[in-house]
Parts: C-alpha cells; structure tokens; sequence
C-alpha cells in the first residue's frame, strides 16, 4: 500500500475514533453504551496504531530507515489500550481513567497536533505544499 493510501485509511479509522472518544469523554461512564462505544474506540485505536507503524517517517530522522519519533505515539497507544481494557475488565477505575485520557490526549490530539506540522501531509492538504 503506498503512503498515500494509508494515509487516507489512518484518516478514515482515526476521525471516528476521535468523534466516539470525544463523545465517551464527555458522557457518563460505566453504561453498557458507554462499554460497547468504548470496544469500538479501542478497536479503532489498535487499527489507526498499525497503521501509523506502517507509515514511513516524513518528517525528521528515521530509524532502520522508517520510524521517526511520532512513531513512539503509535507504540504508545498499541501499549496503552490493552492496558486500559484489562483495567476496565478489572474495575480499576482510577487506572482506566489514566490510561483512556492517556490514549486521547496523547493518541489522538498529541499525534493530531503533529499531523498539522510543516512537512506533514496534512500540512500540505490544508495550507498547501
């Protein structure tokens, strides 16, 4: 698959993943609409975390020729989510409020920050090369 081409697969997995966390952010925890909206964030976050692994590095320097720093944030969210779910499963609250914020700051609007940076391709979209 070329970049382009994961690029806008990231796109489309990540800005669902972004609307539903947003939403379980903001509403009431523990629902069983609140646990089955928070399986699918998850899945969604473990898809947009392999895909971003498959992403060359575009901007900075590369490692073994293909990863960059934004790559530890892909790292951090496949790390993250089955640590979140198995503190959910395991009633540990607080560490499954930690690691959901965790995930949504970081997985998504750290990384979304980056996305909008000079030299990335969202940069391009938006403001032109």
């Amino acid at each position: 698959m070329s970049y382009l081409e994961l690029a806008y697969l990231h796109l489309a997995i990540v800005l669902p993943a972004f609307v539903i966390g947003t939403y379980l952010l903001l509403r009431t925890k523990g629902t069983a609409h609140h646990r089955a909206l928070g399986r699918v964030y998850l899945v969604l976050m473990v898809i947009t975390g392999g895909i971003t692994l498959a992403m060359p590095a575009q901007v900075g320097p590369q490692f073994l020729g293909h990863f960059g720093y934004i790559h530890l944030l892909s790292v951090l969210t496949l790390v993250t989510v089955p640590l979140a779910y198995h503190a959910a499963r395991t009633h540990q609250v607080a560490l499954h409020r930690r690691n959901m914020l965790g995930l949504y700051f970081g997985g998504l609007l750290l990384a979304g920050a980056f996305a909008f940076a000079p030299g990335r391709l969202l940069h391009s979209w938006l403001f032109g090369a």
